[in-house]
Formats: C-alpha cells, sequence, structure tokens
C-alpha cells in the first residue's frame, strides 16, 4: 500500500555567469540583468498550478533553491521567493532551506542577507582549490574566493553549509586529490559533497573530452579519500555525501533517495507526487528555457505523467541504494504501492553476487556492491 511520503520543494532558478563545460543541467549563461520580479511572479504562478493540481496540503519538509546559479539572485529577491512559498504552503519550524552559491557571485554580506531571507543552509560550489584545474573547469572564481565564501559562510549565521568539490579532474594524481580534500577539510564545514567528475552527454567535454585519470588511480584517491575524510570526523552517508553528524545531512537530498515526494518549480524543474487516494504517482517536469516559462500566456507544466508501475522498481533501487543505511521491504511496499514479492528474485541475486547483504529483514549494499552498482541496479531492471 503506498503511503504518503515526506514532501520538499525544489526551485530552479537558471542563470549562471557562464556554462561550464562538464555540467549538464539546466542552465543558461546570463546575457542581460535579470528581471528578477519577472520570474519570481511565474515561480508562484508555477506553484499555484502544482498546488492546485495536487491539492497539496501537507507541510513542506525542506526546500532547495538550485540552479545555474541561484546566489546571482538579490537577497531581497530569495526573501521574496520565500515569503511566496510560505504564503502557500505550511513550513515547519525547523525546515531545512538551501541555496546553491557560486564562491565567483559571492561579495561580502550577501550570505548574510541570504540567511535573514530564511536560507539555514548553503551549499558553495567549490569543485578545486587548484587554480589550474579550477580554469580548465571554466569556473569563474579562484582558490581565495572559494576559502572567502566558507569564511563568510561561518560568520553569516548559516546553520549549516555544504562544500561541493570534485576529483578525478584531469592530470590529477592521488597527492592533489587529497590535498584538495584537506583544504577543503581545514574550512570546517558542516557537510562535504565529494563526488567524481563524469563526462555527460550534451555538454562540452563530451565534445572534447579531458583526459582523465586511469582507473587504478581514481580508485586510490576514493578509497584513501574515504580514510581521510573518517579520520577528520566526516560520516558518509551516501555515495559522494559526508556529514559531521546526523544533524547535518542533507534532509533535502536525503528525501530524494528515500523516495519521498517533491514538487519542482522553475525552468525545467522536475517533481514526483504521490497520490495514495488513486495509488499513482506521477512526475512532472516544466518548460526547460527561460524565454518560455516567463511567457504569461503559456503553463509552466511542460510534462506530466503517471510512473508505470514496472518502472518502480528501479527508480527505488536507483534511489534508496545510493545510501549507507539498510532498508526493509516495508519501506518499499509503503514508497513504491507494490508487493514485496516482486523483488524476491533480484534480491537473493544480489545476495549470491555479493552485491548485498541481508540482516533481519533489512537489506544493505556491500562494499563490492557500490563499487558495481550499476551491475547491482540492473537486477531490477
Amino acid at each position: 500500500m503506498l503511503v504518503l511520503p515526506k514532501l520538499s520543494l525544489y526551485i530552479h532558478i537558471p542563470w549562471c555567469v557562464q556554462k561550464c563545460p562538464y555540467c549538464d543541467f539546466n542552465s543558461h549563461a546570463l546575457k542581460q540583468d535579470i528581471d528578477e520580479p519577472a520570474y519570481i511572479d511565474a515561480l508562484m504562478q508555477d506553484l499555484d498550478d502544482d498546488i492546485a493540481r495536487f491539492q497539496i496540503d501537507r507541510p513542506v519538509h525542506s526546500i532547495f533553491i538550485g540552479g545555474g546559479t541561484p546566489s546571482l539572485f538579490s537577497a531581497k529577491g530569495i526573501a521574496t521567493i520565500l515569503d511566496g512559498v510560505s504564503e502557500r504552503l505550511t513550513l515547519n519550524t525547523d525546515t531545512e532551506i538551501t541555496l546553491e552559491a557560486n564562491p565567483g557571485t559571492v561579495e561580502a554580506g550577501k550570505f548574510k542577507g541570504f540567511a535573514d531571507a530564511g536560507v539555514n543552509r548553503l551549499s558553495i560550489g567549490v569543485q578545486s582549490f587548484a587554480s589550474d584545474k579550477l580554469l580548465k573547469l571554466g569556473r569563474i572564481h579562484d582558490s581565495s574566493q572559494a576559502i572567502r565564501a566558507a569564511e563568510l559562510a561561518h560568520q553569516a549565521g548559516i546553520k549549516s553549509f555544504n562544500l561541493d568539490l570534485m576529483h578525478g579532474l584531469e592530470q590529477q594524481n592521488v597527492a592533489h586529490a587529497l590535498d584538495d580534500l584537506r583544504q577543503a577539510i581545514d574550512l570546517n564545514p558542516h557537510h562535504l559533497s565529494w563526488y567524481q567528475l563524469t563526462i555527460e552527454p550534451n555538454t562540452a567535454f563530451s565534445s572534447k573530452p579531458p583526459t582523465l585519470p586511469e582507473d587504478d588511480i581514481l580508485w586510490d584517491i576514493q578509497e584513501q579519500g574515504f580514510e581521510l575524510l573518517s579520520k577528520s570526523g566526516f560520516q558518509q552517508y551516501e555515495i559522494s555525501a559526508f556529514s559531521r553528524g546526523q544533524e547535518y545531512q542533507s534532509r533535502h537530498n536525503l528525501n530524494y533517495w528515500q523516495n519521498g515526494d517533491y514538487l519542482g518549480i522553475g525552468c525545467g524543474a522536475h517533481g514526483k507526487i504521490s497520490d495514495v487516494n488513486a495509488q499513482t504517482i506521477h512526475r512532472t517536469v516544466k518548460i526547460k528555457h527561460p524565454k518560455g516559462y516567463l511567457q504569461p500566456e503559456r503553463k509552466a507544466l511542460d510534462h506530466w505523467h503517471q510512473v508505470a508501475e514496472a518502472e518502480r522498481p528501479f527508480e527505488y533501487m536507483m534511489n534508496r541504494l545510493r545510501l549507507f543505511k539498510p532498508f526493509d521491504l516495508q519501506d518499499f511496499q509503503q514508497t513504491t504501492g507494490l508487493s514485496a514479492g516482486i523483488l524476491t528474485q533480484p534480491l537473493q541475486e544480489g545476495l549470491s553476487k555479493g552485491l548485498l547483504q541481508e540482516n533481519a529483514g533489512q537489506y544493505q549494499v556491500t562494499p563490492h556492491g557500490h563499487r558495481y552498482l550499476n551491475d547491482l541496479l540492473a537486477l531490477f531492471l
């Protein structure tokens, strides 16, 4: 039986100073000043439409303002967005509200303005502290700006902040990758997202790919990095997510990985909503390009479909197996609305191959399973 899960809200702000060559997100290089009031009006209409479409009347567990580069917006603009959301949806006193920021778009005092607007968590896209690596990644900041951004986050009174950091960069060896990681740790963030650079289709890197480290080097970087993070007090709770204790885990991302519901508003934003009365799950996609999204006569919804029952097991596992916390069959039933019996064969195969382990009805991905996660996921197709 499908049970109503937690509800999050994702808000997409699509503009950035320039498009990074590795980025496959829906982002658009800024060619003129942002018309903040017009975009905020469009966001609120988008939200009104979703609330009516799905009859939303439950509290919001988390809000994530992503992009693009949301820190291009003024603190006043972010405050207006969050005020509009709170007028339409119920926010708890402890609702996590995250805003993504680029160190190259942050000046002194701006983080304080975001905090005053209601933001209680920042996610700062550092990617690297090596100047040559930042240049090749197309980033608009340098290492000193990244360090300054972390210092400002501490000073602003933000409850917690995350640093985004990549490894496996062009001509990066183990020592260079660990130096980057040590620098991030020394800035004392509450959370680190540390992940390997991958070449995605339809990016600049896909047409002119950089020469990345060999697999053995990538594996050594990962193993030694995990050890360094653990010794530094960071707990790994997801494949690429590390926090200084459970209270600093990303609630918003956890809701994704635990197959929660989320409204997605803004250019190209995706949403997922469960209907327990009909025992159905729906996914939405909004108009991708700002020009189309900002046309008042057009509805923001570009695509809306019901998730077929045959697709739900893979969707569940694609998210849930990223976590280092075990799952049980009751959780699967409640978030998919399906019988646990359909998992019997793939689970047994995962156990026999050493990709999964089971203890008292709790299933956990093994270290071997995390290394060959795609092979494990393929069992549920």
